[in-house]
């Protein structure tokens, strides 16, 4: 995930050195609506990629289009400079099959998540995993400017990035296993451990996806507002807060490296506080799953809806204020990881990669949308009336899109997960209760009994 996202992030970073005179380094004049295109290009690329990356997990392997994904993003790297000598078109289009190649990330990534982590360990195993965005997003802040200063130039920004996706796609390919059952590191305890307690089939890469119960099915479309509301938010925050800062509180943010990367190690940090403590709850049959989700969903959409009105009321006196309301809005997002984001394995382990694959090519659509909304909204940056609209729809959003998860949203397997020729996850719905109260072993023999 941080490898996946410094070839996600490298561009945003580089984008201020590739357009700046600086010693040494190639720079070019780009118009502000240029750089625009440049930036937004990778998500038209990226939106169009996910539904289809998921169906290619599930027929050839999360691994395999993992690998190939990652290792073609990564040589794409390397071609930035080259493309940008020869024009913003060019990197545009380049940007784009940057997106198309990424689109593979978070389907796959969500397949191999439904086959290798057990339901006891779901949110703290994969909120785990996935804050490697976060943190790959504060390393790209943080080492850039040291990059940007060496002999490298911002060049070096992406021969590295594309070096580190080429290197781990091939270590994965020789390490990396797609399920327990074919894993070289894997014994026979832990492969039925781990199998008993996915609920995701053997043979689900055969079944046919059930998009019509998929799409019938009210505990998606809870999911998929969520997904849609953090998408939205997280998106608004990340591309127009520094602008806000910037105007608004006389502040840039981007100016101070650190300062810029702290929201997304925060958010990085309390990934790692929250999701034991979800697991926690739901092991001791404090919360079912389903209560456990909509509550850690509640907490990382509501608490920054208030962070949010809070910065409409910001002036320039009140920098330090700002900086801690706009670290909290982005870092208490984490709490999501424990919502939304593991969903898809409770609904449905053997669909996770393809339903990922909607929701987030769906969610993706509000992270190009929400920047023209904003842009239609502003049209003084420095009044702080007009940015006040532009956080309360933001709440608005955050309010409306969680309002419908919890009404909507279960966290049990459901019906069309299994196909009716086979019977394994169908028996352990059965059997292990998936309300999930009680999914977890409570005696010695109960804990035998799972081997």
């Amino acid at each position: 995930m941080m490898i996946n996202y410094f070839q996600r992030v490298d561009i945003s970073a580089g984008i201020v050195p590739m357009t700046q005179s600086t010693a040494g380094a190639p720079f070019y004049k780009w118009e502000l609506s240029q750089k625009s295109l440049i930036l937004s290009s990778f998500f038209w690329g990226y939106v169009v990629a996910q539904v289809p990356a998921g169906l290619l997990a599930k027929r050839f392997g999360a691994k395999n289009v993992l690998c190939i994904g990652t290792a073609v993003g990564g040589i794409f790297c390397f071609f930035h400079p080259m493309a940008a000598a020869g024009g913003w078109i060019q990197l545009c289009v380049l940007r784009i099959l940057t997106g198309l190649v990424q689109g593979t990330v978070y389907p796959c990534m969500h397949t191999l998540l439904s086959k290798w982590v057990p339901r006891t360990e779901r949110g703290f195993l994969t909120t785990a995993v996935y804050s490697g965005a976060q943190f790959g997003t504060a390393v790209i802040l943080i080492s850039s400017g040291e990059i940007f200063e060496s002999s490298m130039g911002w060049m070096g920004l992406f021969y590295i990035s594309g070096g580190l996706g080429v290197a781990w796609a091939a270590l994965f390919f020789w390490q990396g296993a797609n399920e327990p059952a074919v894993s070289r590191c894997c014994s026979k305890l832990e492969r039925d451990y781990i199998e008993s307690l996915t609920g995701s089939n053997a043979d689900s890469q055969s079944l046919a996806v059930p998009w019509s119960s998929i799409f019938k099915s009210a505990p998606f479309y809870g999911l998929l507002a969520a997904h849609c509301g953090f998408t939205w938010g997280f998106y608004t925050l990340l591309t127009e807060l520094p602008s806000y800062m910037s105007s608004v509180l006389q502040l840039d943010v981007k100016s101070n490296a650190l300062l810029s990367s702290l929201p997304y190690f925060a958010m990085g940090f309390l990934c790692f506080v929250v999701s034991p403590i979800s697991d926690l709850l739901i092991n001791r049959h404090v919360l079912s799953v389903t209560n456990a989700r909509k509550l850690f969903n509640s907490i990382g959409l509501w608490v920054p809806m208030a962070c949010l009105i809070g910065l409409g009321y910001m002036t320039a006196d009140d920098k330090i204020n700002a900086i801690v309301l706009l670290t909290l809005a982005v870092g208490i997002n984490a709490a999501c990881f424990c919502g939304y984001l593991v969903n898809h394995m409770d609904l449905s382990p053997n669909f996770a990669g393809p339903m990922m694959g909607v929701t987030n090519g769906l969610a993706g659509v509000t992270s190009i949308i929400a920047p023209l909304v904003v842009g239609a909204i502003l049209s003084d940056e420095e009044d702080p009336n007009q940015w006040r609209v532009v956080f309360f729809i933001t709440g608005g959003v955050y309010l409306l899109t969680n309002t419908l998860f919890v009404i909507f949203g279960k966290a049990t397997v459901q019906p069309w997960n299994d196909a009716p020729s086979l019977s394994s996850t169908m028996t352990l719905r059965n059997h292990l209760e998936t309300d999930s109260r009680t999914i977890v072993p409570t005696t010695d023999r109960e804990k035998e009994n799972r081997f």
